[in-house]
This record gives structure tokens, C-alpha cells and sequence, in this order.
């Protein structure tokens, strides 16, 4: 089936290599259902991850086209075949699943499918889901041999599921810290800003009638007070903003994010993109992370009045830069500027994706930020 004992342990270990490799659930179950489908001959694979309600929170297919799968319709309930795998341990092996007495009918627009293979997707007592498989594409159906393999892609798409869990949850954690750090920074510069604004405003008020010319300097600074309170405002409304990565991509997302924040501040933030269209979900995530806390530290802290941002391609990757003309920091002090600025936030997004962060900055020649990512 895989070109000999060889080839088929082969197949198997990029399979599973590509299952622990994603981070994503979604990315996870899609990579299940392709290498499951793939290396079991099969016409037809599905994935259903049930919910508490007797339906499926997710369903990813493979075999079936975008719009077959539209016109299908709905995400199936848990009924007949379906929920029998979500509640028996072992696999289901069937010659034709439309001969089982436990088969309810397909709707007008599925394919139609006979020899069948199912296995419950556990980690322990839990049933993270149920995997199935439809149509053996070479004649005899499904084998006893195809069942073993299965229950091992099973047992790994758990512990990979599993991880993939973990790992959304730590984000979720991660988000909360970060917007937690924007409310600090929310509170800690608009707020001072206010507070300036107020003072000034009243002694532009107790000076109105005494003195004009020094009322209408302070009137003129509770002007410039009001604008910079309205930047820290934008800026940290942009970065709560959602990233709308799923939808956009990291190149849309980048650009309107860019946009907003130099129409925010006094300086001039571009963003240039040569030939990057997608990456992998996680390193897009990382890149634009870094991007944000790169952004935020040239337009709050260098005193720079030029930011450019650039997303290039590089061999098989992709690689970020930030770089502003602003005061810039000696190499000998970046340790001290490393915790100041989020370097070591920043380090660890780009490690985690399989990335590296590299810093170039002298005092008085501004400071560049380069990310590099190997790329899907």
C-alpha cells in the first residue's frame, strides 16, 4: 500500500511528525484528517469534534469539495454511525455502512459511501472525537491491518489534540496578560495626560482675565496635551483591537494596523510587504505580536520621527523587520533595554514558532528589529 515496509513506516513517521508539529486545533484536526485519508487509501475522511449539545463543535472533511461540502449543509448531529463512534472504545469496521441497522440516510447533496472505518479519537475516559473513513480505494474494502493503523494515528491525534488545547489556553492566558498590560499603560499615560490637561486648563482659567497673552499659551498647551492623550488612546485601541488574522492574513493585518497607528502619532509609519501572501497560522501570529510590541516601542520610546515596517521573503521563510530613526541603545546596555522593551517576550514568540529575533542598535543612529521565521 506504501511501496513496501519501508515506505509505509515512512509515510506513517511524516504523518505523525505533522501532527505534533501543528499548534493550532484547527490546524491539528485538518493535518489528522488528510494524513489519516491519505495513508489508509481512502476516498473520504471526516473528523467530528463533538459538543455538549448533540452536535459536533467542529467537522473537518477531506475528499470533498468546498462546495459539495456547502451543499451538504448543516454540521451532521450525533446520530446513527456518528454518535455510535463517540461511545464505544474500539474501532468500527463496516462492508457497506448503509447495510447497518444504525445507518439514518445522507443528505440529497452527500456522496455516497459503502465500506467504512471508524475509531474513536480518547485521551483516557474523554472522547475528544471520532474519526472516520469511507470508500477503500483499491477493491476489498478495509482491512484488519487498516484498523491497527488507524488506533495508532488515534492514539497520537489524542495526545496532538491535546497539546493543541494546552497550547490555545496558554494564548488565551497570554492575551489576558497582554490586554492587562495595555490597561496599565491605558491608565498610566492618558491618565497623567488628563490630569496635566485639568491643571493646565485651570490655570489658563484663573489667568484669562489678568494676563490673555499667558491664558492663551496655556489654552495652546491644554491643545497639545488634548492631542497627545488622543494618540495614547488610538494607539492602545489598536493594539486591544482584534487581529482578525483568521479572516485578513498577516499582510492585510499588518498594513491596517500600520495605517491607523501613523495616522495616530506625529511620525511617519510605513509598511512594505515583497513577496509574502500566507504562512503557517501560528508563525503568523508570532510575527504580528512582535510587530505590535516593536511599533510600540519605536513610537513610544525612541524619539524617532520615521518607522518602517517590511515583510520580506528570505529562502524558505519569511523574515520581519521594524527599524526607527530614533535615539537608539548601546549593545552593552541591551540587556537592561531588553527588559524595558519586551525583548524577551518578543525572543520568546520567535523561538516558539521555530524563529529567531535579532536586535541592531547604537545611541543616536536608531534601532532595528529583525524576525525571521522558516515559513510553511
Amino acid at each position: 500500500m506504501f511501496g513496501g515496509p519501508r515506505g509505509g513506516l515512512a509515510a506513517v513517521s511524516t504523518a505523525l511528525l505533522a501532527m505534533s508539529r501543528r499548534l493550532e486545533v484547527r490546524d491539528v484536526l485538518r493535518t489528522i484528517v488528510v494524513s489519516a485519508r491519505q495513508l489508509l487509501d481512502a476516498e473520504y475522511a471526516a473528523l467530528g469534534v463533538p459538543d455538549d449539545h448533540g452536535g459536533f463543535a467542529q467537522f473537518v472533511v477531506d475528499g470533498i469539495s468546498e462546495e459539495q461540502w456547502r451543499r451538504i449543509g448543516p454540521l451532521p448531529r450525533q446520530h446513527g454511525i456518528l454518535a455510535a463512534m463517540l461511545h464505544q472504545d474500539g474501532p468500527e469496521r463496516l462492508a457497506d455502512v448503509r447495510k447497518d441497522p444504525r445507518f439514518e440516510g445522507w443528505p440529497p447533496a452527500h456522496p455516497e459511501m459503502s465500506d467504512f472505518l471508524g475509531q474513536p479519537v480518547r485521551d483516557g475516559e474523554e472522547t475528544l472525537g471520532a474519526l472516520f473513513l469511507a470508500n477503500k480505494k483499491c477493491p476489498g474494502g478495509f482491512t484488519e491491518e487498516d484498523e491497527e493503523l488507524l488506533a495508532l494515528l488515534a492514539q497520537h491525534a489524542a495526545i496532538a489534540l491535546t497539546n493543541a488545547r494546552l497550547y490555545e489556553r496558554s494564548r488565551e492566558l497570554t492575551i489576558a496578560e497582554e490586554r492587562s498590560r495595555l490597561a496599565h499603560e491605558l491608565h498610566d499615560a492618558v491618565a497623567q495626560k488628563l490630569f496635566s490637561l485639568r491643571l493646565t486648563a485651570q490655570a489658563a482659567a484663573a489667568l484669562v482675565d489678568r494676563d490673555p497673552a499667558r491664558a492663551k499659551g496655556e489654552l495652546q498647551q491644554v491643545a497639545a496635551l488634548a492631542a497627545e492623550a488622543a494618540d495614547e488612546l488610538r494607539s492602545a485601541v489598536t493594539e486591544l483591537r482584534p487581529a482578525g488574522l483568521d479572516e485578513d492574513g498577516l499582510v492585510a493585518t499588518l498594513r491596517d494596523q500600520v495605517h491607523v497607528l501613523d495616522r495616530a502619532h506625529t511620525a511617519h509609519v510605513t509598511f512594505t510587504c515583497d513577496g509574502v501572501r500566507a504562512l503557517p497560522a501560528t508563525q503568523e501570529e508570532a510575527l504580528l505580536r512582535v510587530a505590535q510590541e516593536a511599533l510600540h516601542n519605536a513610537l513610544r520610546h525612541s524619539g524617532g520621527d520615521r518607522v518602517e515596517v517590511t515583510l520580506a521573503r528570505r529562502a524558505a521563510g519569511a523574515v520581519l523587520t521594524v527599524t526607527d530613526n530614533g535615539s537608539g541603545f548601546s549593545p552593552s546596555s541591551i540587556r537592561a533595554a531588553g527588559r524595558h522593551l519586551g525583548l524577551v517576550s518578543m525572543r520568546d514568540r520567535a523561538s516558539g514558532v521555530g524563529g529567531r529575533l535579532t536586535v541592531h542598535s547604537e545611541p543616536g543612529t536608531g534601532t532595528t528589529i529583525e524576525m525571521e521565521v522558516p515559513g510553511g
